[in-house]
């Protein structure tokens, strides 16, 4: 007998006059996935709360008891109105398997205000590892957060010790840095992202104001400590990437006697998409998939048309004309 969610608040169906993506999709092996976008600006507090019970739980499961203290394992906070999370439920009992957090960080880029889409934390349940849930939370939320931004490309960025991680995001999306070439220098857009991100939001991944920062490399030194303590790893309890050159490039690069992380900034965008949507989605239900995406890119056409045309109603940051001539370019460079 099928157990009911123990979420209080689900999506139904899609509308493409919803505000924020709010979405549920089927997954091979009778799971679901469950994504909601910036809850804190729309969500009750118990909800949150129900959306937040299971990280803690997974996390607390994966860590032999041991607590993390940021992001969705604190009870409030801006987290909650920057955060993009995404579940994944066995639609026969109704537990939760697995989940990601994703924040979304201002910054300035050319004179404009951007986000960068930080890819967060990504934790499986001990029962339920070995199943390729890592991808589905990780490039499920980026493809249909691009359809939902009316296909305009965005920055990335991610912290990470692990190799499988840092594959992933190096073989997914596109100008990549760190990459696998060491010889390359940190182009300037990067360095600058990153040094805003270090700047303004380690509490997004958990690390304190005195871990140094290797501008040439990218690598965080001492990362653990500031709320991810308990996340550092040894080399060998690090998932490896299928490519050794990952694992070497940690392996050499990394001191993990001491919690080194790289932080990695790319680019979604078309290049990108295709990518995800050849190689990482084959499993999805086409159709559902399909009425997804639409729905999300429509959101992103008629909801503001609409909106606007509504007299009634205040405008805020739908003007065409806001803070800026650039107001609204999106995220980065096409």
């Amino acid at each position: 007998m099928k157990q009911k969610s123990h979420l209080r608040l689900q999506p139904r169906m899609s509308s493409i006059f919803q505000r924020h993506m709010f979405c549920s999709l089927r997954l091979p092996g009778n799971r679901r996935v469950l994504i909601a976008e910036r809850p804190g600006l729309w969500m009750s507090d118990a909800d949150l709360e129900a959306w937040a019970r299971p990280c803690r739980e997974i996390a607390q499961g994966s860590l032999q008891g041991k607590e993390l203290d940021y992001g969705v394992f604190k009870g409030s906070g801006p987290f909650w109105s920057e955060a993009i999370i995404t579940l994944i439920e066995d639609r026969d009992t109704g537990q939760t398997l697995a989940f990601n957090v994703m924040r979304l960080l201002p910054v300035q880029l050319g004179g404009r205000e951007e986000e960068v889409l930080h890819l967060g934390l990504t934790m499986v349940s001990p029962q339920a590892r070995g199943q390729a849930l890592t991808s589905s939370l990780y490039i499920l939320t980026c493809v249909l957060y691009y359809f939902r931004r009316q296909c305009r490309p965005f920055w990335i960025s991610s912290v990470s010790q692990v190799p499988a991680a840092v594959g992933l995001v190096g073989e997914t999306f596109v100008d990549v840095f760190p990459g696998l070439d060491r010889s390359a220098l940190p182009p300037a857009r990067h360095l600058g992202l990153a040094t805003q991100i270090m700047a303004n939001h380690r509490s997004a991944f958990g690390v304190s104001a005195d871990a140094a920062f290797r501008e040439d490399r990218f690598v965080i030194e001492d990362a653990y400590r500031g709320g991810s303590d308990h996340l550092k790893k040894a080399f060998g309890d690090a998932p490896a990437h299928r490519l050794d050159a990952y694992n070497r490039l940690c392996s050499e690069e990394l001191d993990y006697a001491r919690g080194d992380d790289f932080l990695q900034i790319g680019r979604a965008n078309a290049e990108a998409a295709r990518r995800i949507l050849r190689r990482r989605l084959e499993g999805l239900a086409g159709t559902g998939f399909s009425l997804q995406l639409a729905s999300l890119f429509l959101s992103s056409l008629v909801a503001p048309l609409a909106q606007w045309l509504n007299p009634a109603r205040a405008q805020g940051d739908l003007r065409a004309r806001g803070r800026g001539k650039d107001q609204g370019a999106g995220g980065g460079a096409a």
